[in-house]
């Protein structure tokens, strides 16, 4: 089945929260009205009115870390990083697992980290540099510094 272009969803949800709210507003008295109205599925207009949201603004039944547990991993490996000790994927893959484990929900897959970094924005660039240029420049620095140091002979 062919997936919908994004614009196309987003239009049509538009067309649903109208049809809603013309029924709410009592404009439209019924939802098959509403439907025919505005060109979209009856059964949407009910599940919606009835408190279902749309499946694209669901988590999936797939992610194993809820939002606080993945906002308290994204902070600590900030804060490592500022402190200058990039955690490795097995570190991340660590601290996602002893939280799972606090609640008794088994462990992540061994690909989670990479895939967890790659959704994350704020880890992108951390994970992705090798050696950021503020540190290597520093060092650069620094190891001149001792060569000229160790080159002048002192008297």
């Amino acid at each position: 089945m062919a997936q919908r272009s994004a614009t196309l969803l987003a239009s049509n949800e538009a067309d649903v929260q109208l049809a809603i709210s013309s029924i709410s507003s009592h404009q439209i008295q019924s939802n098959r009205r509403a439907a025919t109205i505005f060109s979209v599925s009856e059964r949407t207009i009910r599940r919606r009115r009835a408190g279902i949201p749309a499946r694209r603004d669901c988590q999936p039944n797939s992610k194993k870390l809820t939002e606080p547990e993945e906002q308290v991993i994204i902070r600590h490996i900030l804060d490592l990083d500022q402190r200058g000790f990039a955690p490795t994927y097995a570190a991340v893959r660590d601290m996602a697992d002893k939280l799972l484990a606090a609640r008794g929900r088994g462990r992540v897959g061994v690909n989670w980290p990479s895939t967890f970094v790659k959704r994350t924005d704020s880890l992108t660039t951390r994970f992705n540099q090798a050696v950021r240029e503020e540190r290597s420049a520093k060092g650069y620095l620094a190891r001149q510094l001792q060569y000229k140091e160790a080159e002048i002979p002192r008297d």
